[in-house]
């Protein structure tokens, strides 16, 4: 089928990006691989298309690119709104939930105390588990299994550490305005016990919310491993707004330590640089990992919006899509290990290309080329840039008479960026008209650029993932030009390969 097949009539609606049918969505949730399928569970107003009535809704897929949507998994009620958390699959029954032969999944979630409740206005951490593979739960009658007596503690995420003989089940979760990362162990995911907290470090413009915790090799190898703790945050984002940070470092299973803190640096934007983001796009938050994805991967969705101005964008009767999701790796780059992301699935597996394009060379100075055969609303582009003299060079997506996307490396200050201004729809919100940067260097005498480009966003990973930036875009259905431009001198483009699935 082609992807313009899986999605609906809205003119927004994504088609190689997961969206609710006609509610909110915010952060993924309890992201898990079970039984042969992606369950993506995410915080979820099942009645309407603007925040509130926080309930985990729920869909499966078996290659993170076609979804299946479910009935609300965990809802609110008179007590509690449902807020962040993670899922995992206690095989061995420690948690004492399941039933003979028949393992339970765990999902562990905050509870935001409603009027009326004797913990009104506190957040504390609960549990639910379901004995049919995900798709009913029950709530714990011991619920909550943490009490901080904290209005502001949240997003537990949970995973099973085993080293040196040792094994036992972790959490990771969050005193948002403390900018404190709070880990506790449990044997039997009921009983927890404090172990230590992380923090604050690095980028502290906003709350840290939706933590994670993991290891990776170090450039594929197994004997070089390194810890990953993921801290979102919001505002206080390179480019403004919500935004995610990483830290690299050690866990021995009491504690984190960071090597990738910043203790000494510039102030404002400049500091903000040297700091280690997810993706430096605007439309990039709350990303969290999947527990138990297949072969050892480690692999993340986020939710594709921004807290500045998430309830305002123009779509309907849904509101908000995922990123798509992505594989991480550590992968050492100018003497430190760094994060790279790139796209989980190939969309060519799951949805049939109706073009594609491709050319060798093209060589433009000071002028733009249109690509007529390439033009499309959702599509792949790869190329690399030789910017030669130019001073600018770069192309144009989702063009029209009087608007376009800009993605383009500013060659002076060696910076990639997304200018957004005339993307279309931008006026619905003061915020979000915007031209977005990133320090992207030269490699080998070229920048090499990865683009998906759908209905209502833009995705780019540059250098095999090395950088990544995500902007949500609202053009015309109309605007489907595609074009490459050079100015201030002459640039080279290469490998240009399109395809298109609208």
């Amino acid at each position: 089928m082609t992807a313009s097949t899986a999605s609906t009539a809205e003119k927004y609606r994504p088609a190689l990006h997961f969206s609710a049918q006609n509610t909110w969505i915010n952060d993924p949730n309890g992201l898990i691989y079970h039984d042969g399928l992606y369950h993506l569970y995410f915080q979820n107003n099942p009645q309407g298309n603007v925040w509130g009535n926080m309930s985990w809704g729920h869909a499966t897929s078996p290659d993170l690119l076609a979804w299946t949507h479910h009935p609300v998994a965990i809802s609110c009620d008179e007590n509690e709104d449902i807020f962040s958390g993670s899922t995992v699959f206690d095989r061995k029954n420690t948690s004492g939930l399941g039933t003979e032969g028949k393992a339970p999944l765990v999902a562990f979630y905050t509870s935001f105390y409603k009027p009326g409740n004797a913990r009104h206005g506190l957040q504390a951490q609960s549990l639910a588990y379901s004995l049919d593979g995900g798709y009913t739960w029950t709530k714990h009658a011991g619920n909550p299994i943490i009490d901080r007596n904290s209005p502001e503690f949240r997003d537990p995420k949970v995973f099973r550490y085993t080293a040196a003989g040792q094994s036992y089940w972790v959490m990771v979760a969050v005193e948002a305005k403390d900018h404190q990362v709070v880990l506790y162990k449990s044997e039997n995911l009921l009983e927890w016990e404090f172990l230590s907290s992380f923090g604050p470090a690095n980028a502290t413009g906003g709350v840290w919310e939706c933590p994670d915790l993991f290891e990776l090799p170090v450039d594929g190898d197994p004997g070089q491993s390194k810890w990953v703790l993921i801290v979102n945050l919001n505002p206080g984002g390179p480019n403004s707004g919500s935004a995610g940070q990483y830290f690299v470092g050690s866990f021995d299973g009491t504690t984190f330590t960071s090597e990738s803190t910043v203790t000494e640096g510039r102030s404002g934007d400049e500091r903000l640089a040297e700091y280690q983001w997810l993706d430096w796009g605007r439309d990039y938050y709350a990303a969290v990992s999947f527990s138990d994805a297949p072969d050892g991967r480690r692999l993340m969705i986020s939710w594709m919006n921004n807290w500045e101005y998430a309830n305002d964008i123009p779509t309907s009767p849904w509101r908000s899509p995922m990123s798509l999701a992505r594989e991480v790796a550590l992968r050492t780059i100018n003497g430190t290990p760094r994060l790279v992301q790139v796209p989980a699935s190939d969309p060519k597996n799951e949805f049939e290309s109706t073009a594609e394009f491709a050319s060798g060379l093209v060589q433009l100075e000071n002028e733009a080329q249109v690509l007529e055969q390439a033009a499309g609303a959702v599509q792949r582009i790869k190329l690399s840039i030789d910017p030669g003299t130019a001073k600018e060079a770069g192309l144009v997506v989702r063009s029209g008479a009087s608007e376009g996307t800009r993605i383009g490396i500013d060659v002076e200050r060696s910076e990639l960026f997304v200018d957004r201004r005339a993307s279309g729809e931008t006026d619905f919100h003061a915020a979000f008209a915007s031209l977005d940067k990133v320090p992207l260097p030269l490699v080998n005498g070229r920048y090499e650029l990865t683009i998906f480009v759908d209905h209502c966003s833009v995705e780019i990973f540059a250098h095999d993932g090395a950088v990544t930036m995500t902007e949500l875009i609202f053009p015309s259905p109309s605007s489907t030009g595609l074009s490459l431009y050079a100015t201030g001198g002459a640039a080279s483009f290469h490998d240009l390969s399109v395809i298109r699935f609208d």
